[in-house]
């Protein structure tokens, strides 16, 4: 067995590890960094432009978002950290594409507008209170509202094709929304990490974890010709998606015990009709079901994937016990250990609305699915419509105070006290929020290296404690709209 030495080991060939990797080398060039990953290729899993639940969340017109209030309010608090952690995001991608590193911008991003749509005097009341909520802060200004129909056809032509009756409908449109594609993304980061001093290891499994004197023993196996290798690492970050939480659980660390993950599968209609793709160019975000989990809300979503318009519309949820898509069936229990089962077995009885939920989804049948996507296009035709299985989504299952385990919807992320090792679990908004998330690995893992340094001119505000003034924030998303070629951002609003 061969043994080797690196600074940083990230396992995963995903958004997050690629995303990393650029800050390392930004805060630390001399440190070397390797990357694993089990595929043939980088992005393969929750990355790839086909898995995704969603791209470029920034609490647009994401509705579970903002819940509702029993005083009718609604609540703003998630919707706006989301918005301020893709901020971030657009601004660290905006100094990539002008330092380099991310040479073709227009492949990964472009702006699309992001619409709510909501039916029914409930949820119009709770939409109309949403937007008067939201539509003054400065990064919801673009945003409007409208329950005129004539209107909302030339927002969303192709969902009022063929809509009868007069049941209350409105919408909000916020042209500011973008898509993003995080396997494309994900493949330039890694491209330049590669060409400053990045080794990536394809088709390399991280089978085991032993912690050392000064930091981590980490057993690879190559798939390819079944030779097994040791390296020797600083620190560990584990960006395996589904699989981190198995990972984690090898590495020993306090930190992730009572830890669990649930899968979540999903399938999406994909049209096939290029007349109705041309006709709709939005990310329609509706109300989710009852129980449902976040990143099962049902949009009708155009995305952009190598050069061409694509139209999807789902997710429709179900269950698998993989932890990944190309991962195993028996995933779920071998995640089952001693000291998360009382996690395990808490969950399941709190969360039965959950277990209900994706019971009916696994049971609905071809003509059930086709009447949710007809609640979105009235018109919809069998034929015009396949179904395309997405990726695995791995809900973070978090032991409480009481020992009782808790459903966690969204990241979470798991760090040894020393800073060792950090790894990252659940989904939603996931991707969106890459550049928030691995700033707080460093600011957590990296205690004596100054970010401020380094990073500040592009974190000013989180990394220096200076508030822009407005015309900062102003000049600062022109330059943003400019260098992504974002045409509905920036003073275009």
């Amino acid at each position: 067995m061969s043994n080797s030495s690196v600074d940083i080991v990230l396992i995963g060939g995903g958004v997050m590890s690629a995303t990393l990797a650029s800050m390392l080398q930004i805060v630390r060039p001399s440190w070397s960094i390797a990357m694993y990953e089990r595929a043939e290729s980088v992005a393969t899993e929750s990355s790839g432009e086909w898995n995704n639940a969603g791209t470029g969340h920034a609490g647009l017109c994401e509705l579970n978002y903002t819940p509702p209030q029993p005083d009718g309010s609604v609540s703003t608090t998630k919707a706006l950290a989301v918005n301020a952690q893709f901020q971030e995001s657009l601004g660290y991608w905006s100094h990539l594409v002008q330092a380099g590193i991310l040479p073709e911008p227009g492949a990964f991003i472009r702006s699309v507008p992001h619409i709510s749509y909501v039916t029914g005097d409930k949820d119009v009341d709770f939409l109309r209170a949403r937007y008067e909520a939201l539509h003054r802060d400065f990064a919801y200004r673009s945003m409007v509202y409208s329950e005129d129909r004539d209107v909302l056809t030339e927002w969303a032509p192709l969902m009022f094709q063929g809509r009868s009756g007069d049941a209350p409908v409105a919408m909000t449109r916020a042209i500011a929304g973008t898509d993003v594609n995080f396997g494309e993304l994900t493949r330039q980061l890694v491209t330049s990490a590669a060409n400053s001093g990045l080794d990536l290891f394809t088709r390399h499994e991280v089978t085991d974890l032993q912690k050392t004197a000064t930091g981590w023993r980490v057993t690879v196996k190559n798939l390819t010709d079944g030779t097994t290798s040791q390296v020797d690492t600083r620190f560990v970050f584990v960006g395996a998606g589904g699989a981190a939480i198995l990972l984690l659980q090898k590495s020993g660390i306090a930190e992730a015990k009572g830890y669990g993950g649930f899968p979540v599968s999903g399938q999406f209609f994909r049209c096939t009709n290029p007349e109705l793709i041309a006709q709709h160019d939005a990310k329609v975000y509706g109300q989710p079901q009852l129980n449902a989990p976040p990143m099962s809300m049902p949009h009708l979503d155009t995305r952009v994937v190598n050069g061409e318009q694509v139209l999807l519309f789902g997710p429709f949820a179900g269950f698998e016990p993989r932890f990944l898509k190309a991962g195993s069936l028996f995933d779920l229990f071998k995640s089952i250990k001693p000291n998360n089962l009382k996690t395990y077995l808490s969950v399941a009885k709190d969360e039965f609305g959950l277990t209900t939920y994706l019971i009916k989804q696994v049971m609905l049948s071809h003509t059930a699915e086709m009447d949710v996507l007809r609640d979105f296009l009235p018109e919809a035709q069998d034929s015009d419509w396949q179904l395309h299985k997405a990726g695995m989504r791995v809900q973070t299952l978090k032991p409480g105070p009481n020992g009782r385990g808790k459903l966690e919807f969204g990241t979470e992320v798991v760090t040894a006290a020393d800073g060792s090792i950090a790894g990252l679990l659940g989904a939603s908004p996931g991707a969106s929020t890459a550049v928030s998330i691995m700033l707080q690995i460093l600011e957590r893992c990296f205690p004596d290296v100054d970010l401020a340094d380094s990073l500040g001119d592009i974190f000013t505000q989180r990394l220096t404690g200076a508030a822009p003034s407005e015309n900062d924030r102003l000049a600062h998303e022109d330059v943003i709209r400019d260098v992504l070629g974002l045409e509905g951002y920036g003073s275009a609003i």
